[in-house]
């Protein structure tokens, strides 16, 4: 199992002790309300390289599992590696299949052999990393030349709304920060792999009400876990001055809370 133990993180983002702790504890309600995620995965996966045919791939920040059952499924002849920070995630993934391996670890720090993989394969996972810079080093140590690292994360201006609607109200900290989208672009310009494509596209839910989003983001484990978030119990007079805020958002459909996805190809040159 890889070291957690860190020091703070640089610009806000989450201690990943907590975010693998937060995840683990939503293994069993995750599958429940991940329409997004689902949604999302199956637009990385359209994007993969056509002649694409693996003989091992990771699925780097597995979740459930769900998109280790879909490679599983289409790479059939290839063997498979599901790696999660969260090992709650992993004992709720194991006994469904889909991967030969299951192995606890950090994007950071991959506890993978070099040139070991013909894929990477990532869906809303490494925008919990704080330093990319690390996660693409690492992807380009494991992949063979020629391989694919496919992820799919979410940048700035996600969950705008909300975060706008908690401005109004009380000026804290209530929603996950991410990273610019310009971050994405240089980030994976500098890694030493070939940018295939790399765009950025909004994804818009919409909810009746907001604690219907705000119970969804807990039970995907994505709640606010960011440093300087307030602690302790949110008071009422703050949930109904959140309520009214958001309100300025409805639209015919319900509250929109929009997801700025990152959809990326890379490949590790020959």
């Amino acid at each position: 199992m890889t070291d957690l133990s860190h020091p703070a993180l640089p610009g806000g983002l989450p201690d990943k002790r907590q975010v693998a702790a937060s995840f683990s504890r939503a293994a069993a309600s995750y599958d429940s309300v991940a329409q997004l995620q689902r949604d999302v995965g199956h637009e990385l996966l359209g994007r993969l390289p056509t002649n694409l045919n693996p003989s091992r791939w990771l699925d780097m920040g597995c979740g459930t599992g769900y998109f280790s059952r879909a490679l599983g499924v289409r790479f059939n002849q290839g063997e498979g590696v599901a790696l999660d920070i969260a090992q709650g995630m992993l004992e709720h993934a194991r006994p469904l299949g889909g991967a030969r391996h299951f192995v606890a670890g950090d994007a950071e720090r991959l506890p993978l052999q070099a040139d070991s993989c013909d894929l990477v394969f990532s869906s809303l996972a490494v925008q919990w990393c704080a330093d990319f810079a690390a996660v693409l080093g690492e992807a380009h140590r494991v992949l063979r030349p020629g391989g694919v690292m496919a992820f799919a994360s979410l940048c700035v201006g996600t969950l705008h709304e909300l975060r706008e609607s908690w401005r109004a109200v009380d000026g804290l900290v209530h929603v996950n920060r991410f990273r610019l989208f310009s971050d994405y672009q240089q980030l994976c310009r500098d890694s030493g792999l070939r940018v295939v494509s790399l765009e950025s596209r909004p994804q818009v839910l919409h909810y009746p009400d907001v604690r219907s989003l705000t119970h969804e983001l807990k039970a995907l484990g994505a709640h606010n876990l960011n440093p300087g978030r307030p602690g302790g119990l949110t008071g009422r007079a703050r949930i109904l001055g959140l309520m009214h805020a958001y309100e300025q958002f409805r639209q015919a459909e319900g509250l929109p809370a929009t997801y700025q996805v990152v959809y990326a190809i890379l490949e590790k040159p020959l």
